[in-house]
């Protein structure tokens, strides 16, 4: 049963609380002519090692500890309420992972994941590119707001207005802005688009706003640039007054966030319901990865959440890491800013292609799994009494997921929508998105990121 839950709307029910996701089928329900490559999406924990190793209870992610022979270091306070935070949410993972070893036939489909794509002579790859184009640098040069994205639509899926002209007897072209504007596919049919030689998927009914701004702060340095006024690389902040450093980032998150304005609709009767926010917060793993610029904790008071509200308020599910200082950063800061009310706490929890777990469970500083904080914004109709009817939202809730590139977060969206406020179907927005997915908004500066076409296939016609 479980198995064909999952290959049929890529979630399958393991209990009560708990499911088990292939992200790669989720996501292509998204695409017509284009499939995300399960090979590409899971990029790891399928090596050979992994998948010979048979599944055992999730007692194996403890037996590091007879291994290690080091004297325990006593926590500190807030450690100790990490410490704490983690027990209380143990038993419901270790049930959640108990129940997936039990599901045999759902193990054996997890272990032909990453082979489960079309069918020889069914797909065929799209690109053999070897490097990927960095949106942070694009964004960073003076010409970034020149720069253009072609979208080629099929004469069947004409969509967009104002002067298209035929590239071929079935393609249709349009030329628009790529950054700071809000590029959008209205047709029912995903699409291909091109810039600067690469190309690019873009799932039926989405839209991206792609900023050209980009910032981070790492080792000392604040990196950043602004278009329109060249590229400005490293600025070493060691040794200035405190007072010079708040007044120049003041500077960067005004003109930041003058770019998310444009979401922000005329009418809040045409908000968002569901808003999914995955920042790149202050990470020591991200820096030694090199793999994204964070930025600092309170840059993100100034995302303007509430405006983003539909006026029958939204639902808000925020990406956070396992720290305890960041977690009391959102609780006492972040989600009061915003004008969220905590509702609950789901959890990811990371397994390998057998089953096994990605990571020791009790591993203080490296553990297998992350937390989606819940929450509500409310609207102009909350207090009207128009607002609708909200099921509860069950705590502690844990989906389970082989992870694909690193930081690249499971489409949850489905998980949630029973939770949302208003009507259906929801208006969804992802903020600091780095994919893209039919229905929703994506915004941040890489929301082309893994809509490469490196990272799909496409349909043969001969099917």
């Amino acid at each position: 049963m479980e198995e064909n839950q999952l290959m049929e709307s890529g979630v399958s029910e393991l209990n009560s609380n708990a499911f088990f996701i292939d992200p790669v089928r989720i996501l292509n329900r998204s695409y017509t002519r284009f499939r995300v490559s399960p090979s590409t999406y899971y990029s790891r924990f399928f090596d050979s090692l992994n998948s010979a190793q048979s599944p055992k209870a999730s007692e194996d992610s403890r037996k590091g500890k007879r291994k290690r022979k080091k004297k325990i270091q006593s926590l500190n306070e807030r450690e100790q309420i990490a410490d704490r935070r983690h027990q209380e949410v143990k038993p419901f993972l270790l049930k959640a992972h108990e129940a997936l070893l039990e599901a045999t036939d759902l193990l054996k489909v997890l272990r032909n994941l990453r082979n489960d794509g079309c069918s020889v002579g069914e797909c065929k790859e799209l690109s053999q590119e070897s490097s990927e184009l960095s949106f942070m640098e694009l964004g960073g040069v003076w010409q970034a707001p020149l720069c253009e994205i072609v979208l080629n639509y099929q004469q069947d899926d004409k969509t967009f207005q104002n002067g298209g002209f035929p590239l071929a007897q079935s393609i249709e072209q349009k030329v628009t802005p790529v950054f700071n504007n809000l590029v959008a596919n209205e047709g029912s049919y995903d699409i291909e688009a091109e810039l600067f030689n690469h190309k690019y998927i873009i799932p039926k009914r989405s839209c991206f706003y792609m900023r050209p701004e980009s910032f981070g702060f790492t080792n000392g340095y604040l990196f950043c640039s602004f278009s329109g006024f060249g590229s400005l690389n490293l600025i070493y902040l060691h040794g200035i007054s405190n007072l010079t450093f708040a007044f120049y980032w003041s500077c960067v998150l005004k003109s930041d966030m003058q770019q998310i304005d444009s979401l922000i609709p005329a009418g809040s009767d045409c908000g968002f319901n569901l808003i999914v926010i995955d920042p790149p917060w202050e990470n020591g793993s991200a820096r030694q990865k090199v793999r994204y610029p964070t930025l600092p904790n309170r840059y993100f008071l100034s995302l303007p959440v509430k405006q983003l509200c539909h006026t029958s308020g939204a639902l808000v599910a925020l990406w956070v890491t396992n720290r305890e200082k960041l977690r009391d950063f959102v609780e006492n800061d972040l989600f009061p800013k915003w004008g969220v009310t905590y509702a609950a706490s789901f959890y990811w929890l990371k397994v390998k292609a057998n089953g096994m777990l990605t990571g020791e469970l009790d591993l203080f500083h490296h553990r297998p799994y992350e937390c989606l904080l819940l929450g509500y914004c409310d609207g102009k109709d909350t207090h009207s009494g128009n607002s609708t009817r909200l099921n509860p939202i069950p705590d502690n809730r844990v989906f389970i997921s082989v992870p694909g590139d690193y930081s690249r977060k499971p489409p949850i969206g489905e998980l949630l929508l029973d939770y949302v406020p208003g009507s259906m179907p929801a208006r969804c927005v992802e903020l600091f998105a780095r994919e893209m997915i039919a229905g929703w908004t994506s915004w941040g500066n890489e929301p082309l990121h893994f809509q490469d076409s490196r990272y799909f296939v496409s349909k043969t016609t001969e099917n």
